[in-house]
């Protein structure tokens, strides 16, 4: 790296796994069902695989660590009535296992 110019910014020397959230995008990737066995047959295509990647990761990916909404709806703010609707859904569930004659 040193001879192209890249100035390295390791934050313990010579170790190249020393940026956990880079590592865990890069391992996010390789498990999407549609990585590539074979790799990219050139840069385009992996810039058009990694794009498509990420508008299913911010949209349709459900993430544990935020409750499983997706980021966008995180951002949208959206996130706070789905999570009310889930748990009102949960509560009728539990309502009609511990009291089914309520319930036609």
């Amino acid at each position: 790296m040193e001879r192209l110019g890249v100035i390295a910014s390791f934050s313990r020397p010579r170790v190249s796994n020393d940026n956990p959230f880079s590592e865990a995008l890069f391992r996010t990737c390789k498990y999407v069902p549609t990585w590539p066995k074979k790799g990219f047959a050139s840069i385009a295509e992996a810039r058009h695989w990694v794009q498509g990647v990420v508008r299913w990761y911010n949209t349709e990916h459900r993430h544990s660590a935020i409750r499983l909404v997706t980021p966008e709806e995180r951002h949208r703010g959206e996130d706070q009535a789905l999570l009310a609707n889930h748990r009102r859904a949960c509560n009728q569930t539990a309502a009609r296992l511990t009291e089914p004659s309520r319930f036609p």
